[in-house]
């Protein structure tokens, strides 16, 4: 782990930016998050968000063991505004997300969790969802699902799904540190695996507030979002 700290602002929110994943569905040999979408990597333009967000205090990154020193030089000159670490990720996202945790140099008031590859997200989205997340301990975005829902197995459909409650998830989510530690704790002592964050905290009982997303906030997965995205 190598920590580029150039001063502290004293701001109560840490940004973790699970950035671990090889990309395998979009092929070839280099880390989706570091595409390009424009001129820029798609892992800049993310981080570059929280960066310059007024509430983020520090930003720890978790990238692919074999590419922190590549993360490190591209992030370099974001660091010159408030501490970026970039630590080793786990092979599952959870496990990228406890290990950006456990490389926290001091407890913030808040912890946001954003994927890597959701360069598109705004200033404002994640105000609203930290503000939540200062009043209920745990929050986090969505979208209400527009599509009909098909249950299906085997390749043939099963039932309809009720769709009136459903939302399709997005980050960031934030959290209270200590809340966050201890869900994360908790399901570590159990051997849960979860797709979020807020499936551990939920699994303590804890309510987890729904802020309305955004469309353009699409995660970066296949060479079609990553056209789409270039499209933009």
């Amino acid at each position: 782990m190598i920590r580029m700290s150039q001063g502290h602002s004293g701001r109560d929110v840490t940004a973790i930016i699970p950035a671990a994943g090889a990309g395998t569905r979009l092929g070839g040999r280099t880390p989706k998050q570091f595409l390009r979408l424009t001129a820029s990597p798609i892992l800049l333009l993310t981080v570059g968000h929280f960066a310059r967000h007024r509430a983020i205090g520090s930003i720890v990154v978790a990238a692919p063991a074999a590419h922190i020193g590549r993360a490190e030089r591209l992030l370099r000159p974001l660091s010159r505004r408030l501490p970026i670490t970039v630590v080793a990720g786990g092979h599952e996202r959870q496990d990228s997300v406890r290990r950006g945790l456990e490389a926290m140099a001091a407890e913030p008031e808040i912890v946001l969790v954003h994927d890597a590859v959701r360069p598109f997200i705004t200033a404002a989205l994640i105000d609203v969802v930290v503000d939540a997340a200062r009043r209920d301990g745990a929050a986090l975005c969505a979208l209400p699902v527009t599509e009909t829902v098909k249950r299906v197995v085997d390749g043939y459909v099963q039932s309809t799904v009720e769709r009136s409650t459903l939302w399709a998830v997005q980050t960031p989510q934030a959290f209270r540190a200590a809340l966050l530690r201890l869900a994360h704790d908790t399901a570590r002592r159990d051997g849960f695996l979860g797709t979020d964050e807020a499936t551990l905290v939920e699994r303590l009982g804890h309510p987890v507030r729904v802020v309305r997303g955004l469309e353009e906030n699409i995660k970066i997965t296949t060479r079609a979002d990553l056209g789409k995205a270039r499209r933009r």
